[in-house]
């Protein structure tokens, strides 16, 4: 193979002997969460995306950028199963360098597609509340879409020195070959200034614009008392904030700090690799982890989205009262069923196990 080249043997896939826990969350941990992530993840995404495009009419700004963080999410699903078959085979890549640097590619293009999202509907609700009228003219339908395209254009771009660090490698001692995560690489030259520079770019300035557009929003509605409307945008704004803050500590921060940590480590101590296993253990411990965030993603969408909770409840009522063999019906509400019914007027929702084929 001419894309193979031999890894050193103190790498840290290579030399799992050395590793008192690594071995066990590389080759067994994480393709059990992969696997359940993709189980649960996958179905929740697919009728997030047919909510989406069948039963949702009208989209505002924060519909098309809930909608690309769901298309967002379903790519990186359907390249799941390319790493669980990898980890479960005992880490040897057999599917090629193309593949391989696919698959690395579209993790890391993810994870900044959902934080660029997540934060553009925090700035949406920003200029929806303090900047309501020049927010029409700066954020129309088509200004939104375009956006949309070159957050995808700029992640893509982002993600490109991932690609040049994907090697496929070959072990000395165990022939095991690898898709290797520039994260874990000996040489530091290039993974070291590149990880800064996303943490810094990709994470700190949406981290930072969240909470400038958070406190300002919040200032703007406290300058409008005894006044009904704005106590509801203040609700709804406090749920975009919590829910956004909380993607970010549980899920974004951890990962950066983690993954900067595993390549510090290898920069400051290129000599003791005995030094890298516990940033290294607790980085992957963090990719799997942090794959939970297309699970969390469709609840993040119903909990900030009031006409897509509706939606998406209507259809989970429609799918267990009117497909057989199902015994929910009777804890299925009447009143959710009802409520979908009157918005799109006489239409009833079909259920998933009544839906067409694919193309028939």
């Amino acid at each position: 193979m001419g894309n193979t080249q031999v890894q050193p043997p103190e790498d840290a896939f290579c030399d799992l002997d050395g590793h008192q826990y690594l071995p066990v969350v590389l080759l067994y941990v994480m393709p059990s969460f992969f696997l359940v992530v993709l189980i649960l993840g996958l179905p929740l995404n697919l009728l997030s995306l047919w909510i989406f495009l069948h039963r949702l009419r009208r989209w505002s700004r924060s519909t098309v950028f809930l909608f690309n963080l769901t298309l967002a999410d379903t790519s990186w699903l359907l390249a799941l199963p390319f790493l669980v078959y990898y980890h479960l085979n005992q880490l040897y890549w057999k599917l090629g360098l193309p593949l391989c640097t696919a698959v690395r590619m579209l993790y890391h293009n993810y994870f900044y597609l959902s934080i660029f999202f997540v934060t553009c509907i925090s700035m949406d609700r920003y200029l929806a509340i303090v900047h309501p009228l020049r927010s029409l003219v700066l954020l129309g339908r088509r200004k939104t879409s375009l956006l949309c395209a070159a957050i995808w254009v700029a992640t893509l771009v982002v993600s490109i020195p991932v690609a040049r660090m994907t090697l496929i490698q070959t072990c000395p001692r165990s022939n095991r070959t690898i898709c290797t995560l520039y994260t874990m690489l000996n040489d530091t030259s290039e993974s070291l200034p590149y990880s800064l520079f996303c943490s810094i770019i990709c994470f700190l300035l949406p981290l930072l614009s969240i909470c400038y557009c958070g406190l300002h929003s919040v200032k703007e509605l406290r300058r409008r008392p005894g006044r009904r409307d704005p106590l509801d945008k203040h609700r709804r704004l406090r749920r975009v904030l919590s829910a956004a803050l909380v993607l970010f500590v549980l899920f974004y921060l951890p990962y950066h700090m983690c993954r900067n940590a595993a390549i510090v480590m290898r920069a400051v101590y290129p000599d003791n690799p005995a030094l890298w296993r516990a940033p290294d253990l607790a980085f992957a411990l963090e990719m799997c982890f942090c794959s939970l965030i297309t699970c969390v993603n469709p609840l993040f969408s119903g909990f900030i989205g009031s006409q897509f909770r509706k939606e998406f409840h209507g259809t989970f009522a429609a799918m267990f009262s009117q497909c057989p063999g199902t015994q929910v019906a009777s804890v299925i509400s009447k009143r959710t069923r009802m409520t979908v019914r009157q918005r799109q007027g006489m239409n009833t929702v079909t259920p998933v196990c009544a839906l067409p084929a694919p193309g028939s």
